[in-house]
């Protein structure tokens, strides 16, 4: 199992970095966990622009999803005059809505989910691809979930957007590689069910017996210690 950060900035995009964007890969499949601004264009230094082969995302704030209207123009509109297999999109209740609404201008109401093959997400256990995927909901002030993906043995664990929540600490639990937000400086902001600070990513991490923690979502003008 292959992670690259496509995108690690918080709520915009910086000179140095897309919003949020992870790229998974295992056995030839592509996994792509959020898609916030600026991502389209760094994810195709990683892979080619029809080369995805599903989309979580963890929730519907533009800087985790805002490429999405994007994304949806490469696909249906396609340089090569093909038409791309509409791609499985997995997200919280709401995301073909929000998606529809956001681009505002769709050919038909029904455009959407001729590129994207919407999929709700719950709380539960499923496959995509060669993964298996466990999904939590966690601490913010939209509906917002986290993510274990595993594959052969090994696994990644991304807290998308949240609070200080238990729900974290045991989906993150023996992780592999827990990719944890960190968007709040310790000492200087407290916001509760908003974000994490590094202090706060490192203690969920801690508690949970991660092997290896990765912080990410830091807002522009952020020092990495």
């Amino acid at each position: 199992m292959k992670l690259t950060v496509v995108g690690c900035s918080g709520s915009f995009p910086s000179a140095e970095s897309a919003c949020s964007s992870y790229l998974v890969e295992a056995d030839g499949f592509r996994l792509l966990l959020d898609m916030g601004n600026g991502a389209l264009g760094e994810l195709q230094r990683h892979c080619g622009l029809y080369d995805l082969d599903a989309i979580f995302l963890s929730h519907l704030h533009a800087d985790h999803c805002i490429d999405m209207c994007a994304y949806f123009v490469a696909r249906y509109y396609r340089h090569d005059g093909g038409r791309c297999a509409p791609i499985p999109v997995y997200g919280p209740e709401g995301t073909e809505q929000r998606l529809t609404t956001a681009y505002a201008d769709t050919p038909s109401a029904s455009s959407m989910s001729e590129v994207f093959d919407f999929h709700t997400v719950k709380p539960s256990t499923f496959d995509i691809g060669p993964f298996t995927v466990h999904t939590e909901k966690v601490r913010h002030p939209v509906e917002a979930y986290a993510i274990r993906i595993e594959h052969g043995g090994r696994s990644l664990t991304y807290s998308g957007d949240t609070g200080v929540t238990g729900a974290l600490d045991e989906l993150a639990r023996d992780t592999d590689l827990f990719l944890c937000e960190a968007a709040f400086t310790h000492g200087k902001e407290s916001i509760p069910d908003l974000h994490l600070n590094g202090r706060e990513a490192g203690e969920t991490a801690t508690r949970a017996g991660a092997r290896r923690l990765v912080l990410t979502h830091i807002p522009r003008g952020r020092t990495p210690r």
